[in-house]
């Protein structure tokens, strides 16, 4: 057999083992890029090109970590166009050292113990009648609830967000991208 042939079975067996791994993982495209459920939330999310700004917190509070941890976690996750939601200054102000309690407390609002897909919450939502109480690991409350077939979480504060993209499963958990920062009592 030819060099040629050699290298053009050796690409063909490379493409057809890479193409065959992702339809295995079944991976979801999130921020450009695919995440694949045999990897945890902060390697996925590292890659998404509309989590930049949620990834950067994540180091600020020295959390990657923790969510590169066994868990399992179900991460709502605001896109970076949530933080540009916020009032001016507030992403700047939180990512400074002096203030990495609060934005601790901020990102792990926004994280529930165990593994949540939107199966889960659904029926949760329909066992409370209209809304399900989700304990987040800040200690606060999300009440998360349903518009037609669209899942919403709402914080203590009123401000309610919308879930984008659902069910990103990881090695630890699974994602739900988010369109708005919730907050918790400060």
């Amino acid at each position: 057999m030819n060099n040629f042939l050699k290298v053009a079975l050796l690409a063909f067996v490379f493409l057809s083992a890479n193409m065959a791994y992702a339809q295995l993982e079944k991976t979801v495209e999130v921020g450009g890029a695919p995440m694949y459920p045999s990897k945890n939330i902060v390697e996925n999310a590292v890659n998404s090109a509309d989590h930049t700004t949620l990834v950067a917190a994540v180091k600020a509070a020295g959390l990657v970590e923790t969510l590169q941890g066994k868990g399992p976690f179900t991460v709502f996750a605001p896109e970076n166009s949530a933080f540009e939601k916020l009032p001016d200054g507030t992403v700047e102000t939180l990512l400074k050292p002096e203030n990495k309690g609060q934005l601790t407390a901020v990102l792990t609002y926004h994280v529930v113990a165990g593994k949540m897909g939107s199966k889960d919450i659904a029926e949760a939502i329909k066992a409370g009648g209209g809304k399900a109480t989700l304990k987040t690991v800040q200690g606060g409350e999300l009440t998360a609830w349903m518009k037609g077939k669209k899942f919403y979480i709402t914080d203590v504060n009123g401000n309610s967000a919308q879930v984008t993209i659902a069910d990103v499963w990881q090695s630890n958990g699974v994602i739900h991208s988010i369109d708005t920062v919730v907050l918790p009592k400060m």
